[in-house]
């Protein structure tokens, strides 16, 4: 009888942490595919670096070499991994290594279409919107602040700019999210 109890209460617990964990994630498409790391938050998941120069390493741990620098801050990256202290991030060339924690931050940025090797320059729109004025170009690898994403569309900010992009033009948000 008292095994019974147990088992039900245990059941119970589960499911009222599943439903907390669904609400902390806002619900969206994005947010139902991930699974909670050991820091608490979801994995994988956009940040960017902290500092300007950001040593990334071939394993989690000051004893592995490194295996190349960044040297901007507030580049986005996206981790995939957690390990103690270490994140395992992949940059918008798909090159993975790990990085100490308290180099990352929470802030969300975007590099827009750092894959087009073409000139071609991506409009920032005044609202979202397919149908929206134009109010300027930006180039490849411009690196922009992400303040939110909403239907399909990004509200970005840089030095000398603010509107709205496609979200398939960027790296540093999933194509699906949602967020303010």
């Amino acid at each position: 009888m008292l095994s019974k109890c147990i088992f039900k209460t245990r059941h119970l617990l589960s499911g009222i942490m599943l439903l907390f964990a669904l609400a902390y994630l806002g619900g969206n498409a994005w947010a139902q595919k991930q699974k909670i790391g050991p820091s608490g938050y979801p994995v994988p998941r956009f940040i960017s670096l902290k500092s300007d120069r950001v040593n990334v390493r071939v394993g989690p741990g000051r004893d592995y070499d490194i295996a190349w620098t960044f040297v901007r801050a507030r580049l986005p990256v996206e981790i995939t991994q957690e390990y103690g202290d270490w994140r395992r991030i992949r940059d918008w060339e798909g090159k993975t290594g790990w990085i100490f924690k308290s180099l990352l931050t929470g802030y969300r940025s975007a590099l827009i279409t750092p894959w087009n090797k073409a000139p071609e320059k991506t409009p920032l729109l005044r609202r979202p919107g397919p149908n929206e004025r134009i109010i300027a170009y930006l180039k490849p690898y411009v690196l922009a602040g992400v303040l939110g994403c909403q239907g399909g569309y990004c509200h970005v900010s840089g030095k000398d700019f603010e509107g709205w992009v496609d979200q398939t033009k960027l790296f540093g948000v999933y194509s699906d999210e949602n967020f303010e």
